[in-house]
């Protein structure tokens, strides 16, 4: 009996231990929500962890929403104190797949895919569907992408003030550098 419980626990895990993952702790992601002649709302987290499972085409990535810094620290300021929130809600999380992905496939000439998921930002979760161009060099996975995002999808308070000075449509922008584990 015992012999069948560990067999079962190999077979169980042999599998995800033969899954070719691929990961950053250094993914870089970007937002931007600037207008016309306001300042520019710009910020960038160089810490994104993202891990990609290349056999399925899953991937998740997490960011502390105080990684993303501006140029301006009373932006900064402003956003993890009265936008974000990041005392309350300190991550923001994407899970999802990319679409019809085949790491076999994969060349040096950046190829078009679509990842579609969940992200999950001041404590709501949205579906979001991102062009992404992916190659792979030198054993590594490289992914960049974009898609738009709504502050008021995610419940994101925009004061009156300066409703103006933002936009509504914030464009974010990631970059992915991954090596096999």
């Amino acid at each position: 009996m015992k012999n069948v419980i560990l067999i079962m626990v190999a077979l169980l895990f042999g599998n995800l231990a033969l899954a070719q993952k691929y990961s950053s702790k250094t993914g870089k992601v970007t937002f931007e929500a600037s207008v016309p002649l306001f300042e520019d709302v710009f910020a960038q987290d160089d810490n994104n962890v993202v891990v990609l499972n290349a056999d399925t085409g899953d991937m998740a990535s997490i960011s502390a929403v105080k990684n993303f810094h501006f140029k301006v620290k009373l932006m900064e300021e402003h956003f993890n104190e009265s936008y974000a929130e990041s005392s309350k809600y300190p991550k923001t999380t994407f899970t999802g797949k990319i679409l019809n992905f085949d790491k076999t496939k994969l060349t040096a000439s950046p190829q078009k895919y679509t990842v579609q998921g969940k992200l999950n930002f001041h404590g709501v979760d949205k579906a979001v569907t991102s062009s992404a161009t992916i190659y792979s060099k030198d054993g590594k996975i490289y992914v960049q992408g974009g898609f738009v995002a709504r502050p008021a999808d995610y419940n994101v308070k925009i004061p009156k003030m300066v409703t103006k000075k933002i936009a509504e449509n914030v464009n974010v922008e990631y970059n992915y550098v991954l090596v096999k584990q």
